[in-house]
């Protein structure tokens, strides 16, 4: 059984669960606070990041990072292939991995994280509402692009689902909890969206909360 340390809403770690999950790979969670520096947290990874994935029927090194062990899972589990068709398919897949896991978490979903959970969860301290502004600011221009791809594809990634869908609903899923998604001028997104809620892959998701933090009433409403 592999066990997944993580908390309720790490993105990376959201985006691993969803691949086990369209993997029927089953998995147990492991609650870590990654600003607490847990001494035992950090003999596994010294970065001190979720998610770090181990499995515990054998010994052996820990999997750390989620694009690492995304790839893993690719490598190692056949059923339900995320990155998928010709090399040009696969690079622009991982493309798409790579802008939502860097540009979108370090413009959105990073800066809400740390303004609306880290400050108060490990500061006491109160949000600061130009953060705030900007990071949902921002977050409408990158939705604006999802429009765009959607116009043009099927799936964010092109024909079929693949990682790409998962690691931007791990984003938006994070955003979309901390109310940093105004979702009336982007309803070619909703709908991709809603169709990544009904997937029994998002729903353990959709039912965890954060301690001290509530999420909007239609957070996990699969036909908001």
């Amino acid at each position: 059984m592999w066990l997944l340390y993580q908390f309720p809403l790490c993105p990376f770690s959201r985006k691993v669960r969803l691949l086990m999950g369209e993997k029927g790979i089953g998995y147990e969670l492991v609650r870590e606070s990654p600003w607490a520096r847990r001494d035992e947290f950090l003999d596994m990874n010294p970065a001190g990041q979720t998610p770090v994935m181990v499995d515990a029927a054998r010994e052996g090194a820990p999997l750390i990072d989620s694009m690492a062990i995304c790839e893993y899972l690719e490598e190692t589990v056949e059923r339900n292939a995320m990155i998928t068709g010709t090399a040009e398919n696969r690079a622009e897949i991982r493309r798409l991995v790579a802008w939502f896991d860097g540009s979108f978490y370090c413009d959105v979903t990073g800066p809400l994280l740390h303004e609306r959970m880290i400050k108060r969860l490990a500061h006491r301290a109160s949000p600061d509402a130009k953060g705030l502004r900007e990071a949902m600011k921002a977050a409408i221009q990158h939705l604006d692009y999802i429009d765009y791809l959607l116009d043009h594809r099927q799936w964010l990634g092109g024909a079929t689902l693949s990682l790409a869908d998962l690691t931007a609903a791990a984003q938006i899923s994070v955003t979309d909890y901390l109310g940093g998604i105004d979702w009336k001028s982007h309803e070619q997104t909703a709908r991709w969206y809603r169709g990544l809620k009904s997937r029994p892959s998002f729903r353990p998701l959709l039912a965890e909360r954060m301690e001290l933090l509530s999420p909007p009433s239609h957070y996990d409403d699969v036909d908001f």
